[in-house]
């Protein structure tokens, strides 16, 4: 019998064929999964405080996605608003598509901001610190139109012009919006992008990116959007944020600090820094075989050691952590 033998390139392309590309969100396990991930790692987590009050934040969000009139898959929307558009018809005066849940095109209701309010009153009471409270009375007492201002700062990920103390509180309100139209979509119906390391549903950029453990993911990296919990398919050892592949991309812990990427499988922690010697770059990786509980912003925000330690090495976050906001 005669045999086809395929090229390179053919070999891959079957390959990419048969990965399952995207992986959307579970409307009602994203947010319970999250906060008993954070509390779990609260438990020994030198910062579990603080791990601890953003595990109620969690818990105010899923709570809040509750309260959420959620539409069918084909009208997915965070409210009575319109279903968003088709990602097959949506392009960028550019000519490139653009993801359909893309804020400029996706446009949040006035809605989201009820959201907001009912994250704040669960976590009022709570008696965490007085300046927690105090920024949750800010919020409270802000303007419809200051926090449409925050919202869209927070949106650009802008260094200037976001309330670092108010900010965890309005991303928290807007990742249980594109969280609930995510979950809503059809996987098959979210079109490829040019940019691979961008969300192919809202466009934002990933936290974190997981190596998965069960099928038929097993293997695969997937990463993580900060706001919409989409994930997207990446082949592995490839920087996600400039695409440098091979010897450019080192792997690092605060295990075993290591850059040449070859660790025994027994020696790899289930949290590793994935860092690029092209842009200088890093974000983290996870591994679900070596803790199947692994969460990308749970975990990401618990290993914060270990962005201490690649900052001394002269590395930069490519993206941060949605629940956590810096000064420039």
């Amino acid at each position: 019998m005669a045999q086809r033998i395929l090229e390179p390139g053919q070999i891959e392309t079957l390959a990419l064929r048969s990965i399952p590309r995207i992986r959307l969100p579970d409307r009602t396990l994203l947010f319970s999964r999250r906060a008993a991930r954070l509390r779990k790692l609260a438990s020994t987590a030198a910062i579990g405080d603080y791990l601890q009050f953003i595990a109620a934040l969690v818990d105010a969000q899923h709570a809040a996605m509750g309260r959420l009139s959620l539409p069918p898959a084909s009208a997915a929307a965070p409210s009575a608003a319109a279903a968003p558009p088709d990602a097959a018809d949506i392009a960028s005066p550019s000519g490139r598509r653009m993801p359909p849940l893309h804020p400029s095109i996706w446009r949040r209701t006035p809605h989201w901001r009820h959201t907001l309010e009912h994250i704040c009153e669960a976590l009022a009471g709570q008696g965490f610190p007085p300046a927690v409270g105090a920024t949750i009375a800010n919020i409270r007492r802000a303007t419809p139109e200051w926090i449409e201002a925050q919202a869209d700062a927070v949106l650009a990920t802008l260094a200037q012009g976001v309330d670092i103390a108010a900010a965890p509180f309005v991303m928290a309100a807007l990742q249980v919006h594109w969280g609930a139209a995510s979950g809503g979509l059809a996987a098959d119906d979210v079109k490829a992008l040019d940019i691979p390391g961008v969300c192919p549903v809202c466009g934002t950029l990933p936290v974190a990116s997981l190596v998965c453990a069960n099928s038929p993911y097993q293997g695969y990296r997937y990463l993580h959007c900060a706001l919409c919990a989409t994930e997207w398919h990446m082949v592995r050892v490839q920087c996600s944020q400039c695409g440098a592949s091979g010897k450019s991309i080192g792997y690092h812990s605060m295990e075993r600090a290591t850059a040449d990427g070859g660790a025994a499988a027994a020696e790899i922690p289930a949290t590793r820094a994935e860092t690029c010697e092209e842009c200088r770059g890093y974000r983290k990786i996870l591994y679900q075989e070596k803790d199947p509980g692994v969460e990308p912003v749970a975990d990401d925000l618990a290993s914060l050691g270990l962005d201490l330690l690649l900052g001394r090495e002269g590395y930069h976050r490519a993206s941060g952590n949605p629940l956590l906001w810096q000064a420039a």
